[in-house]
């Protein structure tokens, strides 16, 4: 595998310390070992790969997952289980200037199907997640930011002024808010072992400690090489995101850039700790940075607090990280300084050059698909891109927008493209100020 981040960035040192892990255990995929046939081989066994497996195997094809590490290793295993509204970096009206009104509106509304779609399925195979939040509320960190909620808001949701925040269990240095009415938390690793259930019972098979090395093509047919075996199949569907592997396949290098996200877990809070505080709402909840945090009461009363900015990885860089995470908790819920964070982990998400999701073939390479660059927003679009996916591998229709199906422009510098990111994230803080 050729990946642009040094190598502590795929092995258990950022991950160490996840919550997940303690919430539920992870099964047991063997490892693949032979030759397998199939009809689709999914290389990536997290949202994206696990959805668009078990829309294949509801429909009769055979399926192959392959997961390079252990169930729940990725981004789908370690992130702050926000099933919510996003998977683009770009506005409204920054996606309709780019794009046109009618391919901006297809896609807000693709936005609200995936969140449906999660919420179908938690539902269908009755998969236990602990959600909870009625809808997501963003928070203005400043006065001005809180300018742009005003005018901003949709009629679809409701603005909240800064005396409106107490009294909704919001107690934290907030200017005033907005909440949409789409959206809801959940445990991630309990609803992705979840759909791995569903893909096993509907006749699909799951194997773990199997990277794809190689994919190749052979009289209408590919064979994706793992380092104990290799499936043959007619269609490869490519689901790795962040954790992408520039070489496999080779269209994917330069294509999209991993970044650090990083997230705590306190232990669990009492009443008179909430009450100090002023939060006792179980809403999740983001603020209006460029460079956001993300935070959220879950219900066993522990609360997550994520935030982006990570660019280096080494363990000097992480744990650099994780006290500016801990910095950034105090200075904003300052009544709980003195609460133990019992958890802290780190994990990548994945930017595209055009900031919006792909979905779609690879140029040139016939049978061969993917879907990635959901801007830390996965959950939900994951599953979404998963279901187009799934839906493409058959040669039905996906009814994507137009906004999914561009191919993702290239990064500037090749493998050396993370030099970029500094800059810009200094621009970013600065403008969040």
């Amino acid at each position: 595998m050729i990946r642009i981040f040094p190598s502590y960035t795929y092995g258990p040192g950022p991950r160490e310390g996840c919550w997940w892990n303690e919430t539920i255990a992870a099964p047991h995929w063997p490892v693949l070992a032979g030759k397998v046939n199939a009809d689709v081989a999914v290389i990536g066994g997290g949202f994206t790969g696990l959805s668009a497996a078990l829309h294949l195997a509801q429909e009769g094809a055979s399926v192959v997952v392959l997961e390079a590490e252990t169930p729940g290793w990725g981004a789908s295993g370690r992130n702050g289980g926000f099933c919510c509204l996003g998977g683009s970096k770009l506005d409204y009206p920054a996606m309709a200037r780019r794009y046109g009104a009618d391919a901006a509106d297809a896609y807000a509304q693709a936005e609200r199907d995936a969140v449906a779609l999660v919420a179908d399925l938690l539902a269908r195979y009755r998969i236990e997640a602990d959600t909870h939040s009625k809808g997501e509320t963003q928070l203005a960190h400043t006065p001005r930011a809180m300018e742009a909620l005003r005018r901003s808001a949709s009629d679809e949701g409701v603005l909240h002024e800064a005396e409106d925040l107490p009294g909704l269990g919001f107690g934290g240095p907030f200017h005033g808010g907005y909440t949409t009415p789409v959206g809801f938390g959940l445990n991630p690793r309990k609803y992705l072992f979840g759909l791995a259930d569903a893909v096993r019972n509907a006749g699909g098979s799951l194997f773990a400690q199997s990277p794809a090395t190689a994919i190749t093509r052979t009289d209408q047919r590919h064979a994706v090489a793992t380092p104990k075996g290799r499936v043959e199949c007619e269609t490869v569907l490519i689901c790795t995101n962040g954790y992408s592997s520039e070489d496999v396949p080779d269209w994917l290098a330069g294509r999209y850039m991993p970044a650090q996200s990083t997230i705590m877990v306190t232990r669990p809070l009492s009443d008179a700790e909430l009450q100090a505080q002023g939060w006792i709402s179980d809403q999740m909840c983001y603020d209006t940075r460029n460079l956001l945090h993300y935070f959220r009461l879950m219900p066993d009363r522990r609360f997550l607090f994520g935030m982006r900015g990570g660019l280096m990885s080494s363990p000097r860089a992480e744990a650099a990280i994780r006290a500016r995470v801990r910095r950034d908790f105090d200075r904003m819920f300052a009544a709980w300084t003195g609460v133990e964070a019992s958890h802290m982990w780190s994990g990548l998400v994945c930017l595209s050059r055009d900031l919006k999701p792909y979905v779609g073939p690879v140029p040139g390479r016939p049978g061969l698909f993917a879907g990635l660059a959901y801007h830390g927003n996965g959950v939900a679009m994951g599953t979404y891109c998963g279901r187009a996916l799934a839906q493409l591998a058959l040669g039905g229709p996906t009814a994507l927008p137009s906004v999914l199906s561009q191919p993702p422009k290239r990064f500037p510098l090749g493998r050396f493209r993370r030099v970029l990111m500094p800059p810009i994230y200094a621009a970013l803080a600065l403008s969040d100020l």
